[in-house]
């Protein structure tokens, strides 16, 4: 198929539809079977995040394969702190494991023993944690010319010298500290250069990436990803192209988003660097840019020449993006043969839920079908390659509430895909979700730190069947305060591990999971693949067919993705195991259907490891009685439920509802209880809990107080 390039192109819910047959559509062709930025040597490390440059996440070992993985067992285990969520995909190099935990810290460890050789904390600022939008996580490092390199989540990039640990040079990538960017995603190396992007869309922020020298850290270029203010002339050709495709002048105040928050790939025989860009911001394009325009470049894969910064092409996934639907989820590249021809393709399953296949030399669309129910797009026009959107059935502009299946969490999220040339088939950890949308006309950016603004209201949606895509119906929408509409999302939610073929557009196999939030996979040259889980398992499965050959538990949910190595002939497996990102503190409700708790370390297998984990943290006990204020009314409860959605849910969950990875505002002592206020004027800071003393009045205070008190005795009322 040829088709022509395409040129142009408060409040988070986490309800999900009931999975359903996947839609699936033929094309031709059989795979190649080489990586086209595969390095040499025997494959024993894991010197990149997706182990080479082209991001396929495939190793070539085969000492743990189909016929003995069943006899793998926990060679080594390190424990992390603080038990939040852990997402980095180890580096490693020489014998030598690095890794991150929670709030950036880096540590270098023994890759054959587990013992560690140093820790590097860069002193993050705890008070910083209402900035970040999912979690204080961190990717993972990149390790070049004997320096390790990490992104910090206060906006540093940092190298260290990998044998010592101790800082060798660091800069402040943020262009605005009075905005709310963040780093949690993993650097990328290009040549010389480390590039490295930034979070905070939700926040109102203006997307880009720098690329700095590897050496000593002077900046070598910086791409925008959407234009500025428009006042000011663009920066550069790219940003002239793209201010076309903006209207007004509010998308400057509401920053536009874009922002490159985590995937990149690099092909250095093409010299190209790709991105993979966010959603808008705000979320509502009748705000941002007077609801018309493609808005480029969100919702986009962007090729740039590492050596100037310089753009060379693009695919926009989604013209005029509204439903958060970044593109920023894994992208892979692979030569691979479509209709008899050798293709050198990059390939994305990102949140919108269709599955895109692009030729990387120009950006050439090539393929795209849905890989779980969708709603937004009728199809993928094949000639132009621009989504035919459901606008009727998902455009929200008219204030009136939209089903959209996929939104917000995405039908693929950050976890890592994987990508077998000996099978042929990309291995997704898919998601089965869906949300309703509602417009927030006259919203403002909030000028304060750690506030968000969505320009749109997503309320939960009820689990439906698959293929139901009628209107959107207010009275069906599941009220958390609810045990019992709780218990309808927690039932219609769940994950999926699919085996998709490229060439041919269709699920090979999959497998289904009750919790949604899953970690990343790993395929190897053993015809295995491997993925961690969230309700706390870590398991094997044959490439070729998706049989089951081997689990072991886990202690806590899995989110991240798994690695190989070979140290002394030996090959081990190795996976971050920690409960915790967006899913687990916004989805609050639904994540317990994980029923895990966070507990985060480092686990290590091989074939005949006999170690030990300790046993899993107990669940929480009954809860205390938190006494209300009689006189409260209903309409301060409800001014209390609105601030905590909008100040304290980023981290406490829906509904005070929280997923388990920080306190569990319903079990608070009475002591805790009685001492709120202090504690929303910054008396918990060191703990990562911002200062809400200027954010909040006194009586908007007692309000969420009272609110979390007659959380309290719903739960309660539910024990009985």
């Amino acid at each position: 198929m040829k088709c022509k390039h395409v040129l142009s192109t408060v409040w988070l819910s986490a309800a999900m539809l009931t999975a359903g047959a996947l839609l699936q559509s033929c094309s031709a062709g059989s795979t190649a079977s080489s990586d086209p930025t595969e390095s040499t040597g025997e494959g024993d490390d894991w010197p990149l995040h997706g182990r080479t440059a082209g991001e396929q996440r495939f190793s070539r070992l085969d000492a743990i394969n189909e016929s003995n993985v069943a006899q793998l067992g926990l060679a080594w285990s390190y424990k992390i702190n603080p038990d939040r969520g852990l997402e980095a995909t180890p580096i490693v190099v020489d014998g030598v494991m690095y890794t991150t935990g929670p709030w950036s810290i880096v540590y270098a460890l023994d890759a054959e023993t587990g013992k560690e050789l140093w820790a590097f904390d860069p002193g993050v600022d705890r008070s910083i944690a209402g900035r970040a939008c999912c979690d204080v996580v961190n990717r993972g490092v990149a390790v070049s010319q004997g320096k390790v390199i990490v992104g910090a989540l206060d906006g540093r990039l940092i190298a260290v010298d990998a044998k010592t640990g101790k800082s060798v040079w660091s800069v402040d990538t943020i262009i605005d500290h009075n905005k709310n960017y963040t780093i949690t995603g993993a650097p990328r190396l290009a040549g010389n250069k480390v590039i490295i992007g930034n979070g905070g869309a939700e926040y109102g922020v203006r997307g880009y990436i720098t690329a700095y020298d590897v050496n000593n850290g002077r900046e070598a270029w910086r791409f925008y990803t959407v234009p500025g203010d428009p006042a000011k002339p663009p920066e550069d050709e790219a940003m002239a192209m793209a201010r076309k495709t903006w209207f007004g002048t509010e998308y400057a105040k509401y920053g536009g988003g874009g922002t490159v928050w985590d995937s990149m790939a690099y092909d250095p025989k093409l010299n190209l660097l790709y991105i993979g860009t966010g959603n808008a911001s705000v979320w509502g394009r009748n705000l941002r840019s007077q609801g018309k325009g493609d808005n480029l470049f969100v919702s986009s894969i962007v090729a740039i020449n590492p050596d100037t910064g310089k753009y060379v092409w693009h695919y926009q996934e989604v013209p005029g993006e509204e439903w958060d639907f970044t593109a920023s989820q894994h992208m892979i590249l692979a030569d691979i043969e479509i209709e008899g021809k050798l293709r050198k393709v990059i390939m994305q399953a990102p949140k919108n839920g269709f599955f895109y296949v692009l030729d990387r030399t120009n950006g050439q669309f090539i393929s795209a079908k849905n890989f779980v129910p969708q709603n937004w797009a009728k199809a993928i026009d094949p000639q132009t390659g621009r989504p035919i959107i459901n606008d009727e059935a998902v455009r929200y502009e008219d204030g009136k509430l939209k089903l959209v299946n996929n939104a917000v969490f995405g039908a693929h999220n950050w976890h890592p895909m994987s990508y077998s040339p000996k099978t042929g088939l990309v291995y997704i950890p898919a998601q089965l979700t869906a949300s309703y949308m509602q417009s927030v006309p006259g919203a403002e950016m909030p000028k304060t730190l750690g506030s968000m603004q969505f320009g749109a209201i997503p309320a939960v949606a009820p689990p439906r069947p698959s293929g139901d895509n009628s209107p959107a119906d207010p009275a069906k929408q599941l009220d958390l305060r609810k045990p019992e509409d709780v218990k309808r999302m927690q039932e219609g939610i769940h994950g999926r591990l699919i085996a998709w073929d490229p060439v041919k557009q269709k699920q090979v196999w999959s497998h289904d999971y009750k919790s949604m939030y899953n970690g990343g996979t790993l395929a190897t040259a053993g015809n295995l693949v491997f993925q961690g889980t969230g309700d706390g398992r870590f398991v094997a499965y044959r490439a070729t067919d998706g049989k089951q050959l081997w689990e072991a538990p886990t202690n806590t949910g899995v989110v991240a993705g798994p690695i190989t190595y070979r140290i002394k002939g030996v090959q081990y497996v190795a996976v971050s195991a920690g409960w915790g990102g967006a899913y687990t503190l916004f989805g609050g409700p639904a994540s317990l259907v994980a029923n895990v708790r966070p507990d985060a370390r480092m686990l290590v297998f091989k074939i005949g490891g006999t170690a030990k984990l300790p046993p899993p943290k107990p669940p929480l006990g009954k809860p205390p009685i938190l006494s209300m204020n009689k006189s409260i009314t209903p309409a301060q409860l409800a001014n209390g439920r609105l601030n905590f959605a909008i100040h304290c849910s980023v981290c406490h969950g829906l509904e005070a509802i929280s997923g388990g990875v920080v306190p569990d505002l319903r079990y608070m002592s009475a002591d805790t209880f009685n001492a709120f206020s202090g504690i929303l004027a910054g008396g918990f800071a060191s703990q990562g809990m911002p200062d809400f003393s200027e954010k909040l009045t006194p009586a908007e205070q007692e309000e969420i107080k009272q609110y979390i008190a007659s959380r309290n005795a719903a739960l309660r009322s539910e024990a009985k």
